[in-house]
């Protein structure tokens, strides 16, 4: 299997959701001395992409922490900030929106949660080596079980761009067919999010 070049790759943080079940202000949520965005926007940087652009709602203080996490990695110039105005609208609304500002040039794009701070940055690297056609798309197992982040290739962009309702891509990776490529990892993090404070709680001294 041919490897392919990654330098043409980008990421989407979908870091709009209300948090509703978390009972608000989950995303600021403190964790490792950070807010709890900023764990996915880590791994999100340490990726094989040129830029990654962050869909967020109009809570301020969750863009006051992406940007703040920016600038502490010193990665503003690969940061977007896609601006959502509604988040009730769903996470596919969110989605589309930010797959609308990914270049069309991209050779793919992989798609992280804001609420999953836990994914190795191992992961998305080599999810990205397994991309070997624009038609496929790649998605980490652990233990038999689909994780985040999913790498869409480049055929895939006008699908996201056109998502609606709560379940972001979910539909475009089961119907994907011969075309999704599972990659087991060793990384458990690909299925740790954060609904609940108790999650939260469970999570805090894992690393």
């Amino acid at each position: 299997m041919t490897q392919r070049a990654t330098s043409d790759l980008d990421a989407i943080v979908l870091a709009a959701g209300r948090g509703v079940r978390f009972g608000g202000g989950k995303l600021t949520a403190p964790l490792d001395d950070a807010p709890l965005v900023a764990g996915a926007l880590l791994t999100a940087f340490l990726s094989p992409v040129r830029q990654v652009f962050v869909a967020v709602g109009p809570d301020p203080g969750v863009l006051e922490a992406v940007r703040a996490t920016a600038t502490r990695l010193a990665v503003n110039d690969r940061l977007v900030v896609v601006p959502i105005s509604d988040p009730s609208t769903g996470m596919g609304a969110s989605l589309t929106a930010a797959a609308r500002a990914v270049p069309d040039d991209t050779g793919g794009v992989f798609i992280f949660l804001g609420d999953m701070p836990r994914i190795d940055p191992a992961t998305p690297a080599h999810l990205a080596r397994m991309l070997c056609d624009p038609n496929d798309i790649v998605a980490p197992t652990h233990l038999g079980r689909r994780g985040h982040p999913v790498l869409f290739g480049a055929t895939w962009l006008p699908a996201l761009r056109a998502q609606s309702g709560d379940e972001g891509a979910r539909g475009i990776v089961d119907s994907a067919g011969q075309r999704l490529i599972r990659v087991p990892v060793e990384d458990p993090g690909i299925h740790i999010d954060v609904d609940r404070p108790s999650d939260l709680a469970s999570i805090a001294t894992r690393r």
